[in-house]
């Protein structure tokens, strides 16, 4: 189905380059015997220009989890391409793929996934131990991305430290000290009391208007309503795609 914009008109090629592109993508599962289990995504065309909020939304089954997964580089198409930030991934192997995810893409997560051992600064260093940085180099970012999302009293702390809010903030922290052209957010207010998920959903709105690309998956409609463009998966296809004039003015 093509996309529209809140007026029910298409949705016009933007001038901003595209992140993330999907070209007639399909992902099936197969049974052992080689029959087919489910088709997952069928014929996916997707283009997500830089700087977008995207939501996407699906009932349980529509295909949104595996929509995520692909472009996040967790999983790969069974046909189609996908370009991410003008690469086609969509034949790399896992090495490849796993070099370039970490590179291209910063994951926060609903449990927040903080090793209880170590100290915020260094939860937030880990994914640059893997990509090879310096000491140094590390330490420097961290505490720079700690401090965009208001963490900065709390070097040295660790996770049992802080409260829920400020490890979903240190979260966000890790994700974006790679500096990644995507940010992907799956249900990340969902550990979260009311009141600390706004703040958190603030924290993503002020990135998004610093220009940062957001893919966020939800089942709330408050929050959809708050992002530039929300997608809608059945069936493994497109149900609708619309921009929310109020998000985007």
């Amino acid at each position: 189905m093509k996309g529209t914009e809140g007026n029910g008109t298409p949705l016009a090629a933007t001038a901003a380059p595209a992140v993330c592109e999907l070209r007639a993508l399909k992902k099936t599962y197969f049974k052992p015997d080689g029959s087919i289990l489910v088709e997952a995504l069928r014929n996916i065309d997707l283009v997500i220009p830089a700087g977008q909020y995207v939501a996407v939304m699906g009932p349980s089954g529509s295909g949104k989890s595996t929509l995520m997964n692909i472009l996040g580089c967790l999983d790969q198409s069974t046909e189609g391409q996908y370009l991410l930030d003008g690469k086609d991934v969509s034949r790399l192997d896992d090495e490849e793929l796993s070099r370039y995810r970490g590179q291209k893409i910063g994951f926060i997560f609903q449990a927040f996934n903080l090793i209880s051992q170590l100290r915020v600064e260094e939860n937030v260093e880990v994914p640059l131990f893997y990509q090879g940085f310096d000491r140094q180099e590390r330490r420097r970012r961290a505490v720079a991305a700690l401090q965009l999302v208001g963490l900065g009293d709390r070097l040295g702390h660790r996770p049992r430290e802080l409260s829920g809010g400020q490890q979903q903030r240190a979260a966000i922290a890790r994700a974006l000290v790679t500096k990644p052209v995507i940010l992907m957010a799956d249900e990340p207010t969902g550990n979260l009391d009311s009141a600390t998920g706004r703040a958190i959903l603030t924290v993503f709105d002020d990135l998004h208007q610093a220009g940062m690309t957001i893919i966020l998956v939800t089942h709330d409609e408050s929050i959809a309503e708050r992002c530039e463009r929300v997608i809608r998966l059945r069936d493994g296809l497109i149900e609708s795609d619309t921009m929310n004039a109020a998000a985007s003015a």
